[in-house]
């Protein structure tokens, strides 16, 4: 069997794992604080007929060798985590993080989860909280009569209530960074959950320490790249229908040999009858 047939066959599962990871991104192009991912591949091992380097003769060396490649595999998806555009929404619950950082949140079973998604609600009970419901850490819970909220770029929360001049502070806000974002495990709706490959979370006041600053009324948006994606997309494609030409071509060389087998035994047959 040729091999060709084989080798373009991990070609055509490759490009389908790029399109599925491409047309991810794009269905995410609005999606707050999204990270947009890249696929990535190393070659196969390769089929040595000749080591580079095999004498050919008593004085001379073969200075290349033979070798042929088996195919390509997938070997991550890498979370892109580039900052998106900001975006001025003049709600004074939504924050942009801007620099390194997640804020932190807590799933009902306790679980803690990290998200760069900051358009930040208050819930019945006027504790701060994300879309789904799950409560900023630390917890800050907005008094009823507040009739304003502000949140400073190093993430203290003040509210002024009816009566008083002065704010009052009722919470900060955090950070948390990790050295290898990119090891994060994505939960899906903007979380994600720290691995071993992500490190140890490293949690403080924003602006400190390498931590971003947050900015109130903004939201990041998303760091896909429409143009890009769409390049990816058609690149893809294309090395995916080059990668099904291959296993036609070689479908065809294989049918020529077939062909030719037949053609040989046709005339061989028809030398016997002939004799006869």
């Amino acid at each position: 069997m040729m091999q060709s047939l084989y080798t373009a066959s991990t070609g055509m599962l490759g490009q389908q794992m790029q399109i599925d990871t491409t047309a991810n991104n794009i269905a995410n192009v609005n999606t707050i604080g999204f990270k947009k991912s890249r696929a990535e591949f190393a070659d196969l091992m390769y089929k040595v007929m000749e080591y580079a380097g095999t004498s050919t003769s008593d004085v001379t060396k073969s200075p290349t060798g033979m070798e042929v490649g088996l195919g390509v595999r997938p070997t991550a998806v890498n979370k892109i985590f580039s900052e998106g555009s900001l975006k001025q929404t003049d709600n004074e619950l939504d924050v942009a993080i801007t620099g390194r950082g997640f804020l932190k949140f807590e799933l009902p079973d306790g679980t803690e989860v990290y998200s760069r998604n900051g358009a930040l609600k208050i819930d019945e009970n006027g504790t701060i909280v994300n879309d789904d419901g799950y409560k900023l850490i630390p917890e800050i819970v907005v008094p009823p009569d507040a009739t304003s909220i502000t949140i400073g770029t190093d993430g203290t929360v003040t509210v002024v209530q009816p009566g008083q001049t002065q704010a009052t502070q009722i919470g900060q806000m955090t950070l948390t960074n990790y050295i290898n974002p990119a090891g994060l495990h994505s939960l899906g709706d903007n979380l994600y959950m720290e691995t071993d490959s992500s490190g140890q979370p490293v949690e403080g006041t924003p602006g400190v320490d390498g931590l971003g600053i947050l900015r109130q009324g903004f939201v990041e948006l998303s760091n896909v790249e429409l143009v890009v994606e769409l390049t990816d997309l058609i690149t893809g494609q294309r090395a995916y229908d080059s990668n099904s030409k291959v296993i036609t071509t070689s479908d065809e060389m294989l049918q020529t040999t077939n062909n030719q087998k037949r053609s040989e035994e046709h005339t061989s047959n028809s030398s016997h009858v002939a004799i006869s």
